[in-house]
Order: C-alpha cells, then sequence, then structure tokens
C-alpha cells in the first residue's frame, strides 16, 4: 500500500482550500481546485455563471468531494450545494446482496425529498444526480422538478452519449456491485434513444473500491488500467466507461487515456460536468 501518514493540519488545510466555507456571496475560483482543458473542450471562466447555484445530490456524503473537486475544474463561478449521506449507498448495497431491485423505492424517494429540500432552502438553478447506481432516479426527480422549472443532470448520460456516439464497443468498467446492472440499462437506453446499435463488455474490479477505501489512489488507478488492459489482450474495444465518479481519479494518473491505452476513456467527472455547464450556460442565455 503505497498511503504515506499525513500531517493532519496539512489534510484539513488542503480541503478547506478545496471546499472552503459557505457564503452567499457569489463564488470564485479557488487556488486549491485549477481549470483545465478536458479533451478538446479548453475550460475558460464565464461571467455568465457567476451567480449560478448547482444543487447535487449524492449517493454518499463522501463523495461530495468529488463533486466539489471536479465541479470547480469545469464551473470555479458556481456555487455547488451538496446532499447525500452513507445510508443510501448502505441500503442499496444491502438490497443488491440480497437480490432485491436496485435501487429500493425508498432511496428514489429520498432523492425527491432531497430535490425538494435543494429547492425549498436556496435558489437553486438546475440539479446534478451524481450516483451511477442511483440513476434509475433521475426520470422521476425530473418530474418532481419540472413544476419549479428546474432542469435535472443525470450525471452519467452525457458519457453514455459520448461512448455511444464514438461508436465501436465499448468496455464499462466498475469498481461496485450494484452499479453494474443499472450502468449497462443506461449506456443501452442510451443507444435506443439514438436508435444506435451498441456493443459493450464490462468489467467489475470490487478489489479498487477496496483500494479506493483504502486512501490509496494510486493502487486504485493501476487496478483500472489493469482490467483496460487484460480486456484489450482478449478482445478488440473502441472506447472505456468508467461507471462511477469516483473512478474519475483515474484520470489525475492517466490524463492522456488515449495516449495511455489507444482509445478514449470517458469519465462523469469531466463528460457530466461539461453537461451541467452548458445547461447552467443555456439558462443563462433564456434569463
Amino acid at each position: 500500500m503505497s498511503v504515506r501518514p499525513f500531517d493532519p493540519t496539512t489534510l484539513f488545510s488542503l480541503y478547506m482550500q478545496i471546499v472552503g466555507t459557505p457564503t452567499i456571496e457569489p463564488e470564485t475560483a479557488r487556488p486549491g481546485v485549477a481549470s483545465r482543458q478536458i479533451g478538446a473542450d479548453q475550460i475558460e471562466e464565464d461571467q455568465r455563471l457567476s451567480g449560478k447555484c448547482l444543487g447535487i445530490i449524492n449517493g454518499a456524503a463522501w463523495t461530495s468531494l468529488w463533486s466539489i473537486y471536479f465541479g470547480r475544474q469545469v464551473m470555479p463561478s458556481v456555487k455547488l450545494i451538496n446532499v447525500g449521506n452513507e445510508a443510501v449507498q448502505l441500503n442499496f448495497m444491502k438490497a443488491h446482496r440480497r437480490g432485491e431491485p436496485v435501487p429500493p423505492q425508498i432511496n428514489i424517494d429520498r432523492f425527491v425529498q432531497y430535490a425538494e429540500d435543494l429547492v425549498a432552502l436556496y435558489e437553486i438553478d438546475a440539479i446534478l444526480i451524481t450516483c451511477s447506481t442511483m440513476n434509475r432516479s433521475a426520470a422521476v426527480v425530473r418530474s418532481a422538478m419540472d413544476r419549479h422549472g428546474i432542469p435535472v443532470v443525470q450525471i452519467d448520460e452525457a458519457m453514455m452519449d459520448a461512448a455511444v456516439e464514438h461508436g465501436g464497443r465499448i468496455l464499462v468498467v466498475a469498481t461496485h456491485g450494484p452499479t453494474v446492472k443499472n450502468t449497462e440499462l443506461l449506456l443501452q437506453e442510451t443507444a435506443a434513444r439514438r436508435n444506435k446499435t451498441v456493443r459493450f463488455s464490462g468489467a467489475t474490479i470490487e478489489e479498487a473500491f477496496q483500494l479506493l477505501g483504502s486512501g490509496d489512489i494510486d493502487a486504485h488507478n493501476l487496478a483500472i488500467a489493469e482490467a483496460i488492459r487484460v480486456t484489450q489482450q482478449k478482445e478488440h474495444i473502441d472506447s472505456v466507461v468508467l461507471a462511477q465518479l469516483s473512478m474519475s481519479v483515474f484520470k489525475l494518473t492517466y490524463p492522456d487515456a488515449l495516449d495511455a491505452f489507444g482509445v478514449p476513456v470517458f469519465t462523469s467527472g469531466e463528460t457530466g460536468f461539461l453537461e451541467v455547464r452548458r445547461v447552467l450556460l443555456d439558462r443563462s442565455g433564456n434569463d
């Protein structure tokens, strides 16, 4: 394990540089998160996003750091408000282990309530659902938000669009068992909506999820890279989809995945927040 001892003061300092304390003033870029180029998209600050607010519904509290880090790379001037707790994730993990439908209806109901709470508490311009396992909740949350005129983005949808548009055979990599079926369903639904046929293979690496939980990001990323390369030795693939937002840290080790693997690797931490940015800019144009 490559994790090294850390100084708690440094931990809290770095965390607060990224997250900050709440303020009702307009958001500003933070020194802990630099904007960057994502694929062909050079991310530039856009004053039309100043004052905008994104409500983020996570499947667990721990993933809010991912939402803030990757969200601020793409939208540094957008206020990000996170909600979510581990009970949601633990509940669908139990359901998956028992062979029951995932997610349970109570989880979907909770996501609707989270959305209603966000809108009631603050001036929300859009809502983002970041949990891949909970992608089945998107339609219900959208229906609830229609009466408020609030658009809802499910973080994986743009990633699936990109993979289907790229064409060929897609490798869907997951590290969390409950996510697999719903991710594959979303991919198939995306292809059907675009009147295209999709071919895909799947790889689930539970070990990588455990490595992530222990804080060994390097080993987590290496396990994903090995899964991609093992699959490439067995069959031809044209692109890779990383099924969960947490897997977006893979690009910290492999920023040029096309060069490393010969195929594009799509992550929701990139494509999902780019889609939110587009939605917010469209709303700015209509204001």
